[in-house]
């Protein structure tokens, strides 16, 4: 069943945007006592993998989301780097949305660590005071269950309590009350307002507009103009901080996608083909943030004509790996005559499934390659059997030993594998030790939960 709240100008902040705190990265640094407060960087490993969250400790090092990871490694060369644990990360999540779900039963997911909540549904807030009790509330509970924090925004729109959630972060709350709205907004750059991308940002500035305020100023029909009726009509809307969008609940995702329309056609080829390469991997960044992998890739052009194409391939079975989505999107762009120009490129993928542990098990061992053995070193045949072994051994991940217990490995290569011996409950460091990659009392294991409580907050 489909739930939704009805459009309507709020007079009090009833939504709530919930936005976990470097979420991947901070559940990493509540399972493993010797990275609490310190860089971590998660991602693809590999030689084309990309951020997917870093640590504020990592930020501070100048690394963010969807970075390649090569850069990373050259900002912050002495962080920790990890794969992800989807599977633990997507059951904090259901701990989480359980919450939200106690408090309204109008919740709308946008990722793993990512809701609105309609607090007027449910009669949970109807004030600012009220709302501010739940939201400071909601963010103690979270840190009594899961040992992780959230940033809450609060406002009367889902647009302003996105952007509230925003300024709290890290482990903040910010309420904007009804009535300062276009206040606040005006001073803001215009790339603050959803729907406005660098492409977007850059025809503005071009014209002279480069915040919220002078948008409002430039008026409707000038965006129009600019942007076209669509995107023109509702960028003014939001710059005087109309929003009227309903919380949808229990939204089926079909597809995820990725689109970006260029301001001066693009002929060359060889560019059209690397937009093409970054859509796929911003695509499945997406994909992947909302625990999702699939099995059709779809290609969308729009010409120099505004004539517009769509191809699609499916594949024998649900994929997040980037090399996969890639490999299929320029195959899908080998059919397509961009002669004349492309206008518009996107990159999607339907079909789609939950992850899975083979999916990502999968993924991992693509990412991970065979490269940390010398093949002029060891016959073929056995380096191939040691590098499938190291592969079972992803940085970041839980394993057992018969002796020493549970811990996860840092790192391994050329027949070894590096594991830090410790647990959530940990109160310091654990000791490190190596192995070969073939010990018989060494095997990989489950997460343990996070320990909840006041005394992980170090985690965030």
């Amino acid at each position: 069943m489909l739930w939704c709240s009805i459009g309507h100008v709020r007079n009090a902040p009833t939504i709530l945007h919930l936005d976990m705190d470097a979420f991947f990265a901070s559940v990493e640094q509540a399972s493993k006592p010797s990275l609490r407060g310190k860089a971590v960087i998660v991602g693809g490993l590999g030689p084309r993998g990309v951020v997917a969250t870093a640590s504020y400790e990592a930020r501070v090092f100048g690394v963010h989301s969807a970075m390649p990871m090569a850069q990373a490694r050259r900002l912050a060369p002495n962080a920790a780097y990890l794969v992800p644990r989807f599977g633990l990360y997507r059951l904090i999540s259901e701990q989480v949305m359980g919450l939200l779900r106690a408090l309204s039963p109008l919740v709308e997911p946008l990722s793993l660590d990512e809701a609105f909540v309609d607090l007027e549904a449910a009669g949970a807030a109807w004030d600012a005071p009220s709302a501010r009790s739940v939201g400071e509330r909601l963010r103690a509970d979270i840190r009594a269950v899961t040992a992780l924090s959230g940033s809450v925004g609060l406002a009367a729109s889902k647009m302003l309590a996105k952007i509230a959630s925003e300024q709290a972060k890290p482990d903040g709350l910010v309420l904007i009350e009804p009535g300062t709205e276009r206040a606040m907004l005006g001073p803001m750059p215009v790339r603050t307002l959803p729907g406005v991308g660098p492409a977007t940002g850059d025809h503005l500035r071009r014209a002279g507009i480069t915040t919220v305020e002078e948008i409002a100023e430039a008026g409707e029909d000038e965006l129009v103009r600019l942007l076209g009726k669509a995107h023109g009509h509702g960028l003014y809307a939001m710059a005087l901080a109309h929003d009227e969008r309903p919380v949808v609940a229990e939204r089926e995702t079909k597809s995820v996608s990725v689109e970006d329309t260029y301001d001066v056609d693009i002929h060359d080829r060889m560019r059209v083909g690397l937009e093409v390469q970054r859509l796929a991997d911003r695509c499945v960044r997406r994909l992947r943030e909302a625990g999702l992998s699939g099995r059709t890739i779809v290609l969308k052009v729009r010409r120099y004509d505004f004539s517009t194409l769509t191809r699609s391939e499916t594949l024998r079975g649900p994929t997040d790996d980037p090399a996969v989505v890639r490999e299929a999107a320029a195959r899908l762009l080998d059919s397509v005559d961009t002669t004349g120009g492309v206008r518009l490129l996107g990159v999607g993928v339907s079909g789609l499934a939950d992850f899975t542990q083979e999916d990502l098990f999968a993924q991992a061992a693509a990412e991970e390659g065979a490269d940390v053995l010398s093949e002029e070193a060891v016959p073929e045949p056995v380096a191939e059997q040691e590098a499938a072994a190291e592969r079972r051994w992803r940085a970041g991940h839980d394993v057992r030993h018969a002796e020493y217990g549970h811990g996860w490995v840092q790192g391994s290569g050329l027949g070894r594998v590096t594991v830090r011996f410790e647990t959530p409950g940990s109160l310091v460091p654990g000791r490190v030790r190596t192995f070969r990659v073939d010990d018989p009392e060494l095997e990989p294991a489950d997460p343990l939960p996070l320990v909840p409580g006041d005394r992980l907050g170090s985690a965030s």
